[in-house]
C-alpha cells in the first residue's frame, strides 16, 4: 500500500486530519469512494489494514476526529452530532461526493448520525461492531467487555493499536466523551437513514453482541447483518481481508436483508 496523503482538517476551532489514498494509477472506478471513522479513545491506526486492502480499488479516507490520534483536544465536549457535522464539513472540503461510511464502535454512531443530517449523501453505511447495545447501556458493563475482549479475543497486536492510543487520546478526553457515546440511542436513531447499511460484527465480539446486531438489522429501512468467524470487536484489524471482502459485496448488492458470514 502506498502511504495515504496526510492533511490537517480544520472546521471552525475543530481540528482533525485526513488520510486520502486516491485509488491506483490504471485502475478503473469500481465505486464509490470509502471514508472510515474509528471509535472513542482510538484514531485511524486500527483502520489501517482495512484501508490499504479497500484503497486498491477505490478512493478510500480514513480520519483522525478532534482530540483523538494525537490531534488537537476540543475546549468542549462534542456531541455525536457535532463529529458527524465534522465529518460532513470534511468530506466537502476533500471534494468527496456520493460515498460508503464505515464506522467503527462509536464511529457506527457518527456514521448514523452524519447519514440522517444529509440524507442521500451516502450510498451505503457499514456499522462494525456498533454501539451501545441496549442490554448492555452501563459503563460498568462496558468497561467489562472491552476488558474481555482485550484478553481472550485480541491479538497482541491489536492490543498495542488500541491501548496506545488510549494513552495518546488521555483519560481527561475519553472520559468527557464517554457519556456522549453511552446515551445515544443507535437503535432508534438507525430507523431514520434512508441508506442501506451493513451490520457487521466479529462472532466472538463481547462488545456488539449478536443479537443486538440482528436488532440493528431489521431496524434499518434495508439492513443487512453478517459475521466474521473468530474475530472480536476490533474485526477490522484482526480480519480485515474478510471485513473489506463483505464491504466489496455489499457495495454490489446493497439492502437485502439477510445474514451470512463474512
Amino acid at each position: 500500500m502506498v502511504d495515504p496523503i496526510v492533511s490537517d482538517v480544520h472546521v471552525g476551532d475543530l481540528v482533525g486530519r485526513l488520510y486520502a489514498s486516491p485509488r491506483p494509477p490504471g485502475v478503473g472506478r469500481s465505486g464509490p469512494a470509502l471514508v472510515l471513522v474509528h471509535g472513542i479513545g482510538v484514531s485511524h491506526r486500527y483502520l489501517h489494514r482495512l484501508h490499504g486492502l479497500l484503497a486498491e480499488s477505490a478512493d478510500t479516507y480514513s480520519l483522525d476526529l478532534p482530540g483523538f490520534g494525537g490531534t488537537p483536544k476540543p475546549g468542549r465536549r462534542l456531541s455525536v452530532a457535532d463529529y458527524a457535522g465534522f465529518i460532513l464539513a470534511v468530506l466537502d472540503q476533500a471534494g468527496v461526493g456520493p460515498c460508503i461510511l464505515v464506522g467503527h464502535s462509536m464511529g457506527t454512531q457518527f456514521a448514523v448520525e452524519a447519514a440522517t443530517q444529509q440524507p442521500g449523501r451516502f450510498t451505503q453505511l457499514v456499522l462494525m461492531g456498533p454501539v451501545v447495545d441496549e442490554k448492555r447501556r452501563s459503563v460498568a458493563r462496558q468497561a467489562l467487555d472491552l476488558t474481555l475482549d482485550c484478553l481472550f479475543f485480541e491479538t497482541p497486536a491489536a492490543n498495542v493499536l488500541v491501548v496506545t492510543d488510549y494513552i495518546r487520546c488521555g483519560p481527561r478526553w475519553y472520559l468527557a466523551e464517554l457519556p456522549v457515546m453511552m446515551s445515544y440511542r443507535t437503535e432508534e436513531r438507525i430507523a431514520e437513514v434512508n441508506a442501506p447499511i451493513l451490520i457487521l460484527r466479529g462472532s466472538r465480539d463481547p462488545v456488539a453482541s449478536r443479537e443486538w446486531c440482528r436488532l440493528l438489522a431489521q431496524r434499518a429501512v434495508a439492513g443487512e447483518f453478517r459475521e466474521v468467524p473468530g474475530c472480536g470487536h476490533v474485526v477490522q484489524h484482526t480480519g480485515a481481508s474478510r471485513v473489506a471482502k463483505a464491504i466489496r459485496d455489499f457495495d454490489r448488492t446493497p439492502g437485502r436483508a439477510r445474514e451470512a458470514p463474512a
